[in-house]
């Protein structure tokens, strides 16, 4: 009769098995072969089921089911666990200006489809410094246009409607003739 201890061993590793002997709706083989890892920019597309609760027309709660895609594209920035049954990937997009980072189990079957858009080499397994060179690349930009005085669209095109145009004379205004132009000066060139 052999040791407890190896006969346990046996049964454990049958009941652990491979990932090719769960049954799931996902295709894990093909998830694990991607290879996703930090610095890649994936496109991950995921199935949303809304839920919408209303009456119908004999009055009573009806739960309706809507599935719909959405994309999510943006750059890895962490691979946990690796292909193992727990991996996990997070990804990082900038979406209407605003830092948006997503956690994805790799093998969730809301998960539709993951597609690697581009691969660059990068020297860390963990990019979350990302995250402050995105904030702080965001500030010299607001420093830029505060230096700027820009104004949007709406204020400008008002201000165009008001003035007259030219030759017109708005009723009770004196018209001044406008002031001749002046050339800018020519520097004049040394030559040695």
């Amino acid at each position: 009769m052999p040791p407890r201890n190896l006969l346990s061993l046996k049964t454990h590793a049958k009941v652990r098995g491979n990932m090719h002997d769960v049954i799931t709706p996902v295709n894990a083989e093909g998830r694990a072969k991607l290879g996703i890892r930090s610095g890649d920019t994936v496109r991950v597309v995921q199935n949303i089921v809304e839920l919408k609760k209303g009456r119908g027309t004999d009055k009573k709660e009806k739960t309706i089911k809507n599935t719909r895609k959405q994309v999510f594209e943006g750059l890895v920035l962490s691979v946990k666990h690796g292909t193992e049954a727990g991996a996990s990937f997070t990804v990082r997009a900038t979406l209407s200006g605003v830092g948006v980072e997503k956690t994805f189990p790799l093998y969730s079957p809301l998960i539709d489809s993951i597609e690697i858009v581009k691969r660059s080499p990068v020297r860390r397994s963990k990019l979350y410094f990302i995250r402050e060179k995105a904030a702080k690349e965001v500030r010299r930009q607001l420093r830029n246009a505060r230096m700027l005085h820009l104004k949007s669209d709406e204020t400008i095109a008002p201000a165009e409607a008001e003035t007259p145009a030219e030759g017109e004379v708005e009723e009770g205004a004196v018209a001044v003739p406008a002031a001749p132009e002046e050339e800018p000066k020519k520097e004049e060139e040394v030559v040695a």
